[in-house]
């Protein structure tokens, strides 16, 4: 993307960010209400009826580090998926990178998920959690995060336009795939003989990383780190190609 769209970029986002609760009595406090009642549901189902264990610190805390990053992670490709097309009258009226209609969703998502924050910020202070400086890590975790949802969201977007059904498929496909990452749960309870399965979802190891440096007060694994950044860039790459490479063809499809 060339560095001249960078205004495009930016009022897009702000479009999204502006427009998502304009005609909502309590506005953009469903940022922070929304994550805290499914934490405070799902803390209540995991650690009190079904007992699954949270590391020595508070469910909330240990399910707050992971489940905010997720929804972040879930709600940037939900939201992608159909980007394109929602976005129709642009794509067919002028030129400009069609990836930076991603880009801006994207965007609006990382400051949905900085509000959201609020709520993992008030429980680390309410239950008196310390932070130490291993929390330094995050950004270069995030980083790694970012790169992996911009590329599936690029993919998703592209395929979605020539192919409507992906995005019902994909909420199963996001469903199945929080399950099969450590969410709700410690990896430490997966049998070992099943865990080399988490190493290979990208999602598993960031999300474990979070609590490593966040709530473990240590350094990530720095190998599974690696190779999540690896897959990631792959990733990436793979999808920025193929959404190129189809680009010119979105303006029958919207």
């Amino acid at each position: 993307m060339s560095w001249s769209y960078r205004e495009l970029l930016w009022n897009l986002a702000n479009r999204e960010i502006t427009q998502r609760y304009k005609q909502s009595i309590l506005g953009y406090a469903w940022v922070i209400l929304n994550p805290l009642f499914q934490l405070i549901v799902m803390s209540f189902v995991f650690s009190t009826i079904m007992n699954v264990p949270s590391l020595g610190v508070p469910f909330i805390i240990f399910l707050s580090v992971a489940l905010l990053p997720w929804n972040l992670f879930s709600s940037s490709l939900t939201s992608s998926s159909g980007v394109l097309v929602s976005n129709s009258n642009l794509i067919t009226k002028i030129y400009f990178p069609r990836e930076i209609l991603v880009y801006a969703t994207i965007i609006a998502k990382i400051v949905d998920f900085l509000y959201s924050c609020i709520v993992l910020v008030f429980f680390l202070i309410i239950f008196k959690t310390p932070i130490h400086l291993s929390i330094l890590w995050v950004p270069a975790i995030f980083f790694i995060q970012l790169i992996l949802m911009t590329g599936l969201s690029l993919l998703v977007a592209a395929f979605n336009l020539f192919y409507r059904d992906i995005q019902y498929l994909l909420n199963l496909v996001i469903l199945i795939w929080m399950y099969l990452t450590p969410v709700m749960y410690p990896v430490e309870i997966i049998p070992q003989q099943y865990r080399f399965v988490f190493s290979l979802n990208p999602m598993s190891v960031i999300i474990n990383a979070y609590r490593e440096v966040i709530i473990g007060q240590g350094k990530p694994n720095l190998n599974s780190l690696g190779l999540a950044f690896l897959v990631s860039s792959i990733i990436f790459g793979f999808s920025f190609y193929i959404f190129k490479k189809l680009e010119g063809k979105f303006a029958d499809y919207v």
